[in-house]
């Protein structure tokens, strides 16, 4: 059976919020379709099933999907593009873009497929009114990933799943953590630098070196952006933005103490907050592997340049590779998606991922680097996926936080140990997969159970 090859360069993409799985996908999802047609249709149908209905007002799937068919990318929209964020999105009408303008129809039906949780469908007529597709469908798979028909076909007979750079062969094919950790010793290197060397197989070292670096310039702009963004996000919560008055508060904090380290966790909040802030106000991103934990990585970057010595450029970009084989791990064996799996898969996967990359940091062996991914994302197991209101902001933003602070703890702990632990990470990926299929579809982005339900708050809140 062939293996996946998942790259850093697909795993972390740089878009826009507020989702991967609800935005970034259905964008990506849209322009393929307009691609595999050739040409813009006349007049496109839209149907949306499943979680991609149920939330996707709230997640701006409208807009991302209408505005992916008129040719704009998760790279080239922003939040100033029309439709705007928040704006109510008619049912049908028109939509223009770079590519042109396109009569739509969109469908929101609740009902899932068999295959997966997010799917859209997609039929186009011409100008002559001749139908030029029929029932094409795709599927947003988590972290912005795509799969047509035959994709989630393969996915679900346990078949490769490639990027869209194809299938190159890679120097140390792996599937699993014991398998990472088997190469890693069999060979000398660190996770890291295997990462590195299966990456410039697929890249070469230009693009890798270039796409790690925007990646983590990004991160570093989004929290500069984040903690100066006064204001309420859209969606009909009212959610006041916490990371401004919060960055004040340390900041002042900081002036009069004479303890760095003092202050620390709260900066780790501050740095998530600030991004899971842009991200709910559909600014741009890292995708980390999601959107809807795209503030965790970040936040345990900051930490480890903020409150430790020596973290350079190089280091930065040895913390996402080691981040990057956690998560290749993950998807490979479970999932990343919240539709699919819940949060855990969300949070719980990023939680894990920064978990690793602080502890290859701080000089961890690969055994200690595994312990720390297990650490973090054992203790997310059975995290619900309930956004009230079908927003990520409720509890979505402050889960970061929380996220962030066991990562770093994970590290250490993980850092001061000997790397021997009785459950494994493939346990932990193996029993997070078991606990997503057991896990009621109400709790898995549907925003019909748990705090979305109890705070009696409806579902697809229009937003304003």
């Amino acid at each position: 059976m062939p293996r996946s090859t998942v790259s850093v360069v697909d795993l972390f993409s740089i878009g826009i919020g507020p989702s991967s799985s609800h935005t970034v996908g259905p964008i990506r999802a849209a322009n393929q379709f307009v691609e595999d047609l050739g040409a813009l249709p006349a007049r496109v149908r839209v149907e949306l099933r499943g979680s991609l209905a149920a939330t996707g007002i709230g997640h701006g799937t409208d807009r991302a999907v209408l505005l992916g068919l008129v040719g704009w990318t998760p790279l080239t929209i922003s939040s100033d593009v029309r439709p705007l964020p928040g704006e109510a999105i008619p049912a049908s009408g028109t939509v223009e873009g770079p590519a042109g303008s396109i009569e739509y129809e969109i469908v929101f039906d609740p009902t899932p497929v068999p295959q997966h949780p997010n799917c859209l469908i997609f039929d186009a007529w011409d100008e002559q009114s001749n139908q030029v597709a029929s029932r094409v469908e795709f599927f947003s798979i988590g972290g912005g990933f795509i799969l047509d028909s035959a994709g989630i076909k393969a996915k679900g007979q346990k078949a490769a799943i490639f990027s869209a750079q194809g299938t190159p062969t890679v120097p140390f094919a792996f599937h699993s953590g014991e398998e990472l950790l088997t190469i890693c010793e069999a060979h000398g290197l660190s996770i890291a630098q295997v990462m590195r060397a299966n990456e410039e197989a697929l890249h070469g070292w230009d693009k890798l070196r270039l796409h790690l670096d925007e990646v983590w310039n990004v991160m570093q702009e989004c929290v500069s952006k984040g903690v100066k963004s006064e204001g309420v996000l859209p969606g009909g919560l009212n959610v006041t933005r916490r990371a401004p008055r919060l960055y004040r508060l340390l900041t002042a904090e900081c002036e009069s103490s004479t303890s760095r380290g003092l202050d620390a966790m709260e900066w780790v909040n501050l740095y998530a907050l600030a991004v899971n802030e842009e991200n709910a106000a559909h600014g741009q991103v890292v995708t980390a592997p999601t959107n809807g934990a795209a503030g965790i990585i970040p936040a345990v970057m900051h930490y480890c340049r903020d409150f430790t010595d020596d973290f350079t450029i190089e280091r930065a970009r040895e913390f996402l590779l080691t981040a990057g084989a956690i998560g290749v791990i993950i998807r490979n064996n479970a999932s990343i998606s919240g539709a699919e799996v819940g949060c855990q898969g969300e949070v719980g996967s990023a939680s894990a991922m920064a978990a690793a990359g602080m502890c290859a940091f701080l000089g961890g062996s690969p055994q200690q680097v595994e312990n720390a991914a297990e650490i973090a994302l054992e203790h997310n197991l059975g995290l619900t996926c309930d956004p009230v209101g079908g927003l990520v902001q409720v509890p979505c933003i402050e889960r970061n936080a929380i996220g962030a602070v066991k990562a770093i703890n994970g590290a250490r702990l993980a850092k001061l140990g000997d790397g021997t632990n009785i459950v494994a990470l493939d346990d932990v990926v193996e029993t997070m997969a078991a606990t997503g299929r057991d896990m009621n579809t109400k709790y898995k982005e549907t925003s019909m159970g748990g705090l979305a339900v109890q705070l009696g708050m409806p579902v697809n809140i229009t937003e304003c």
